[in-house]
């Protein structure tokens, strides 16, 4: 299995447009080294000619653009089969508005997710009057294919984030997804929003070969404390890397070849290169996404 990282910031992307926290004033003057990016999405593949999206994000066209395994050779939306969604978030579904030219796109999500693209947030409905839409109902602990080669079983995140639109189910707002080649057994998760590794999500791990999980905030305070928000890295549906339950103390003891944070925050620190925390990130072999970064499993 192949997988390509497209973005690997969070909502906003970084440097965020209208931020001048530490890292995006580096970002923008060349100070300290980092890397820009995009907002969080990947795509998967078993042979490097079908690939599979996970979430849509607002910059999908300059991610297909920087990926020439993606690009049109039969006049479709290029070799994307079909876009598998974790959650209904603005930054991980606005870009399927941006691949309506196709002659139609498979929308792999939940009840709830389905729910809130459209009659919440209208953008389904809204695809639907350019090309064509198939809906394909994801359940959570059931195992379902993802073309040739490759499977997927979505989790059930539980999340006590505000709910911005009313009337979709509250099972199903979030999940984890493992995709597994299906011969070789080998599998990837991809976790990029999660409020709390409970005991039962620490089980869904378990095994696999390279986890890509949610690295948004540093700190639980993190943006109180740059004056920026009044919420707390949990109370926006994420949890911090440092601190007691932390990510960083929960994942580095866990013997998975390799794992990967993404989805990253624009004002945490691991984005800058010379920092402390991305320092510490690396002696305890926990590495950070980057645009472009491609993996084999």
């Amino acid at each position: 299995m192949w997988v390509r990282v497209l973005g690997s910031a969070a909502g906003g992307g970084f440097p965020q447009w209208n931020c001048s926290c530490p890292q995006c004033r580096a970002a923008r003057s060349g100070s300290r080294p980092c890397t820009q990016r995009s907002q969080s999405s990947i795509a998967v593949s078993a042979d490097r000619e079908q690939w599979f999206l996970l979430n849509a994000s607002p910059d999908i066209q300059s991610q297909i653009r920087a990926f020439p395994a993606l690009h049109a050779d039969d006049g479709s939306v290029g070799r994307l089969q079909a876009v598998l969604l974790t959650d209904a978030e603005l930054d991980h579904t606005l870009g399927l508005l941006l691949m309506r030219e196709g002659r139609g796109l498979e929308v792999h999500a939940t009840e709830s997710v389905h729910e809130t693209l459209t009659t919440g947030t209208g953008i389904l409905r809204t695809l639907e009057a350019y090309c064509p839409v198939t809906w394909q109902p994801v359940v959570p602990g059931s195992e379902a294919a993802l073309g040739e080669g490759l499977s997927y079983c979505a989790f059930e995140v539980p999340t006590k984030k505000r709910m911005r639109f009313t009337g979709a189910a509250p099972n199903g707002r979030v999940v984890g997804v493992r995709i597994t080649e299906t011969i070789s057994r080998r599998s990837l998760v991809y976790l990029p929003c999660v409020q709390q590794l409970t005991p039962e999500i620490l089980d869904e791990l378990g095994d696999c070969s390279v986890l890509l999980v949610d690295g948004s905030f540093w700190r639980d305070d993190e943006m109180p404390s740059l004056g920026l928000a009044n919420k707390t890295s949990r109370d926006m549906g994420h949890v911090p890397i440092e601190g007691p339950g932390g990510s960083l103390e929960l994942l580095s003891p866990l013997s998975i070849d390799r794992k990967i944070y993404t989805h990253i925050n624009n004002t945490n620190p691991i984005l800058l290169d010379d920092s402390p925390e991305r320092m510490n990130l690396d002696r305890l072999g926990m590495e950070v996404a980057v645009d472009g970064l491609e993996i084999e499993i």
